[in-house]
């Protein structure tokens, strides 16, 4: 059996990947894109122009086999917008607005009024980014969307990920009429689909941890170029508007209409500067990467609150490879289960393990790149016929071809016996 490359290797391999990106760093995707540096706001890309590596000779691709974010949605509780709103609505109160914050505040209200009454639902550009994917799903792989495929489709509980569901399927369904499709929606799949390990989350931040990342985010947090833009008297305005989190708030709010019908007004976020949404993504990449990937200073554990899923994963992958047309099974769910879950692979180099979050950048682990809304993590499988026992998949992040950190003799291709052997070896480690 192939072993696993060295640790040594994967980092050199991911430091490659990095790199060979055109040593593209964060801010230039920032200043062509300023919603990466939202991170889970980020909004799906428009068009997908990825160009795929032929299979290896013989090999076609016979099962499908997903995990999706649902798409782009409103913020999912006012408290994000509120902060913000009522500092901006008290300085109006005492007359402590310049022209530009009284612009602001005005922009303030459209976003609050839009927002009434959705928080958290999918919204019509969260819709179109499934409908694209799930069109892309069948054009691409036409031999397992064939005329008369099966497609299982589950997704959690949750109203935007079942509406996410249902709008691929229907898109399907477009594509290829003779498609048999089920869905399922039920609190029976919460185990693998949305799995919540009360442990692991209380060990993401104690009260030393949370010291160690206050200490790093401080720098980045205040504004006083906004400050003055906003408020007459911003020594007078700090009794009653806190600058960090006014900053990072106003920034979000401004960076979320993206997601809404209201993303080509923009003047909530042109107000902002490439390095300030630089910084802002700085503070959030940290915390994602402490929340969810392979953190030392936590233990690095955090990715195993996906441990449930990935053997879920790998256990219908192995009843399917059995069978003659298994055809495609759709998962439709959340962030907080996608990044973990390609931390825990080791998809791209993103099980990265430190406790120094300045090194993040510099070694790939951005986490905008993961899991913008409408993220998806596919799986395809290919083989030459039912007996071909040398059954080979790959992984696309995003609709991107992906690496593992296992050797492979036909990249980016993988042998499935090799990778099944790495993930449960390293599930049945976990204590």
């Amino acid at each position: 059996m192939r072993m696993p490359v060295s640790k040594l290797f994967v980092s050199a391999l991911f430091l490659c990947i990095a790199q060979g990106l055109g040593a593209q760093t964060v801010i230039d995707l920032i200043k062509a894109n300023p919603a990466y540096a939202s991170c889970n706001y980020n909004t799906y890309p428009d068009s997908i122009t990825a160009v795929y590596t032929p299979a290896p000779a013989g090999k076609k691709p016979f099962y499908f086999s997903h995990y999706g974010r649902h798409g782009s949605r409103y913020i999912s509780s006012r408290s994000g917008f509120d902060i913000p709103f009522k500092m901006v609505a008290l300085a109006d109160s005492l007359n402590e607005l310049t022209p530009t914050g009284q612009r602001v505040y005005q922009e303030m209200k459209l976003v609050m009024q839009d927002t009434e009454g959705r928080w958290g639902e999918l919204t019509g550009y969260g819709r179109k980014q499934h409908r694209n994917i799930a069109r892309r799903m069948a054009r691409n792989f036409p031999e397992v969307f064939h005329p008369g495929a099966r497609v299982q489709a589950y997704s959690t509980v949750v109203p935007r990920c079942i509406e996410s569901m249902g709008t691929a399927l229907i898109e399907l369904l477009q594509e290829e009429p003779t498609l048999q499709v089920s869905q399922e929606s039920s609190q029976r799949n919460q185990w693998f689909m949305n799995y919540q390990d009360r442990e692991l989350r209380r060990q993401q931040m104690t009260p030393q941890i949370r010291k160690v990342y206050n200490e790093y985010i401080t720098k980045y947090m205040g504004n006083t170029r906004l400050m003055e833009l906003i408020f007459k008297n911003p020594d007078i305005v700090e009794e009653v508007v806190d600058e960090g989190q006014f900053n990072y708030y106003l920034m979000k709010m401004g960076l979320f209409q993206l997601n809404t019908h209201l993303y080509r007004n923009t003047y909530l976020l042109d107000i902002f500067q490439a390095d300030e949404l630089y910084r802002m993504w700085q503070i959030d990449n940290a915390l994602w990467y402490l929340q969810q990937g392979a953190c030392k200073l936590n233990g690095g554990r955090q990715p195993y609150s996906q441990r449930h899923l990935l053997r879920r994963i790998i256990a219908d992958a192995d009843s399917c490879i059995r069978l003659a047309d298994p055809g495609a099974q759709l998962r439709y769910g959340h962030e907080t289960v996608l990044l973990p879950l390609v931390c825990l692979i080791g998809i791209n180099g993103y099980d990265l393990e430190t406790d120094d979050f300045s090194q993040l950048e510099a070694k790939g682990w951005w986490c905008s790149s993961v899991f913008p809304m409408g993220s998806n993590l596919q799986f395809i499988f290919y083989r030459s016929g039912l007996d071909d026992s040398d059954v080979l998949f790959k992984v696309l992040l995003n609709e991107e071809e992906a690496r593992l950190p296992i050797q492979t003799d036909c990249a980016p291709y993988y042998h499935w016996n090799d990778f099944r052997t790495y993930c449960l070896d390293k599930l049945d480690r976990y204590k």
